[in-house]
């Protein structure tokens, strides 16, 4: 299973495809050159229990890190992910 990640100018999303259908998505906007704020997750029914929106918000960790950029996680889920995975804080 494979997060993808597409990017428009200040704004971006994280997603997950099966079969060629988006199941899950997180999205995202720029703020400044710095940061990104996680604003949206969502799983669609029949996928809960599946770890797709961990595995979205990983990607997000590992995509900071590489851009040496910090996530601002306003959607609910996502900062819960933060709450409960500590390893993942070093990019707030």
């Amino acid at each position: 299973m494979e997060v993808k990640l597409n990017i428009n100018d200040k704004n971006g999303i994280f997603y997950i495809e099966v079969d060629g259908k988006t199941e899950a998505k997180m999205t995202f906007l720029f703020a400044g050159d710095e940061k990104i704020i996680i604003d949206h997750t969502e799983v669609n029914p029949g996928n809960n229990g599946k770890g797709y929106g961990k595995m979205m918000v990983q990607k997000a960790v590992e995509f900071a890190l590489e851009k040496n950029i910090k996530i601002i996680p306003l959607c609910p889920f996502a900062k819960s992910v933060f709450d409960k995975t500590p390893e993942f804080r070093t990019v707030l």
